[in-house]
């Protein structure tokens, strides 16, 4: 049992490391709703099913298994696939996918179960409107663009992708302009909502920024 936190941003604010740090920090479970969509991008991608809501894909949803570990690592039918599906392909392709209203649907149901007791920081789009309207702590981090295209581009970096930091930082502008023209199923930030400038802190300041939060609310 436990309080839901949801904790939504903008690309490379740093949700999901922070997301992650704060779960361990509380003792709760970390739910990482955009690996869910990344993973059946993955599926989806590796089995050559495009995405439009087509036969394929209804199938694909209903045969693949997503499961989010609790220590944080995302399997795809028993496959470890976190690294797999933070590749810079992966991210370009993920919003078409996540934006029919046949895969959210499906995700939606999924995440909601996953956080109904509680005890859950749940990252993500529309965590705090739509999945988990009821969330006692609803954060939203922000950064400005020079900021998270170096730390996306140290983040690529050491993990042996070559990219430049233009590319980069052209990724990022296109995702915040798709965030931006996406329907995700409510009007406006949700009730509640703090928004956290994340631009000049550190991980570790953040997660002990959102710690404090979560225990004014009963963490």
């Amino acid at each position: 049992m436990g309080i839901i936190i949801a904790i939504d941003g903008v690309v490379s604010a740093g949700k999901s490391t922070t997301a992650r740090l704060l779960a361990r920090a509380l003792g709760y479970r970390h739910l990482d709703t955009g690996a869910m969509y990344r993973a059946l991008t993955l599926a989806a991608t590796r089995r050559q099913v495009p995405p439009v809501a087509g036969p394929e894909l209804e199938s694909l949803l209903g045969r693949v298994h997503i499961e989010l570990a609790p220590e944080g690592g995302v399997l795809l039918d028993g496959e470890d696939v976190g690294e797999d599906i933070r590749q810079p392909q992966i991210t370009r392709s993920v919003g078409a996918y996540a934006d029919l209203p046949l895969v959210r649907r499906a995700m939606v149901e999924a995440q909601k179960k996953m956080g109904a007791q509680g005890g859950v920081v749940a990252e993500g789009r529309d965590m705090g409107s739509v999945v988990f309207p009821q969330a006692q702590l609803k954060v939203r981090l922000v950064a400005d663009l020079e900021a998270r295209t170096r730390r996306r581009f140290d983040e690529l970096k050491a993990k042996g992708v070559a990219i430049s930091l233009e590319q980069v930082r052209e990724d990022i502008r296109r995702r915040d302009r798709e965030d931006q023209e996406r329907d995700y199923g409510a009007q406006g930030p949700p009730a509640g909502v703090i928004e956290v400038d994340t631009t000049a802190m550190s991980i570790a300041e953040q997660v002990a920024h959102l710690a404090a939060l979560a225990r004014q609310r009963g963490a």
